[in-house]
């Protein structure tokens, strides 16, 4: 088993505000959860108005097609015109083993 986590770090310009901010995450993590089998959560920056960190983590057995669903999904987020990209990370754990492979999109964990 593998578990794959993607940790995005995310800008809202035009948020004017936190209600906006947290309403225009919620249609980007909605649109996320209904394309892909994933699991999605803010979780850093919930303060800031214009800031905002996701999660999204896929369990599978494949790396390449974790890594390929994760590539995707940050694909798909850099297309949104409400949101601008500022940061990504991967990261490979598998359960048991007690380390973490950090991916940039090479190394992907057979």
């Amino acid at each position: 088993m593998l578990v794959a986590v993607l940790t995005v770090e995310l800008l809202f310009p035009a948020a004017g505000s936190l209600k906006d901010k947290r309403r225009r995450l919620a249609g980007l993590t909605a649109r996320i959860r209904a394309a892909f089998p994933v699991s999605v959560a803010e979780v850093a920056n919930q303060e800031l108005w214009q800031r905002g960190t996701i999660g999204v983590a896929f369990v599978t057995t494949d790396g390449r097609l974790a890594q390929s669903m994760l590539d995707r999904i940050t694909d798909g987020i850099g297309r949104d015109g409400e949101v601008e990209l500022l940061s990504r990370g991967i990261e490979f754990f598998r359960p048991g083993d007690g380390e973490a492979d950090r991916a940039t999109g090479e190394g992907v964990p057979e």
